[in-house]
């Protein structure tokens, strides 16, 4: 299971990774935003994901904590954190917000982002992500401390334990994974 704010690389970390471990990949955003941002049901969440998760293996990109609780933590052999600092995740989430506005890509379910929704106001992505950035420093050294946590805190460290990552570490990675600190 993957987690972090937006722009640390989540997606493209969980879609690498399952492309090496050759299983499939879920983005949680895909199933939780339906046409025109209308919220999938927790219920019906929880059914469309549960399977997935009784499957011999998967990466999933994020929790969704409020809607699905721990099923996801509790069925992960190994939680990644991504923990990039600001000026990491910042200028990539700028520019592909830039990208997506400017091509008026389609997300989720033919849903877009909006110059409004990206930029401004407070539930605005940027706001958003800046929010969730420090919340999970704060809050993720003790909700993920039962788990089996690999944090990874810059671009090289992520590249690291990538390179190093194959089907046969699952196990290992788990077994191994450090515990979550709130220290730099």
């Amino acid at each position: 299971m993957i987690a972090s704010a937006s722009g640390n690389g989540k997606t493209t970390l969980g879609r690498e990774l399952a492309r090496r471990l050759d299983v499939p990949f879920v983005e949680l955003d895909a199933l939780v935003h339906g046409p025109n941002w209308v919220e999938t049901p927790d219920d019906e969440l929880r059914r469309i994901v549960e399977p997935v998760l009784a499957g011999e293996g998967w990466v999933v990109d994020g929790t969704y904590r409020g809607k699905l609780g721990d099923l996801v933590l509790r069925s992960a052999d190994v939680v990644v954190w991504l923990d990039q600092p600001i000026r990491v995740w910042f200028p990539r989430l700028a520019r592909r917000t830039w990208r997506r506005l400017r091509g008026s890509e389609s997300l989720w379910n033919d849903n877009r982002e909006t110059l409004r929704t990206a930029v401004f106001g407070r539930e605005s992505l940027f706001v958003w992500a800046f929010r969730m950035h420090f919340a999970r420093r704060r809050r993720y050294p003790v909700e993920l401390a039962p788990y089996p946590v690999v944090r990874l805190r810059t671009p090289r460290e992520v590249a690291a334990w990538l390179d190093g990552y194959s089907s046969s570490a699952i196990s290992a990675a788990a077994r191994a994974a450090p515990s979550v600190s709130t220290g730099r």
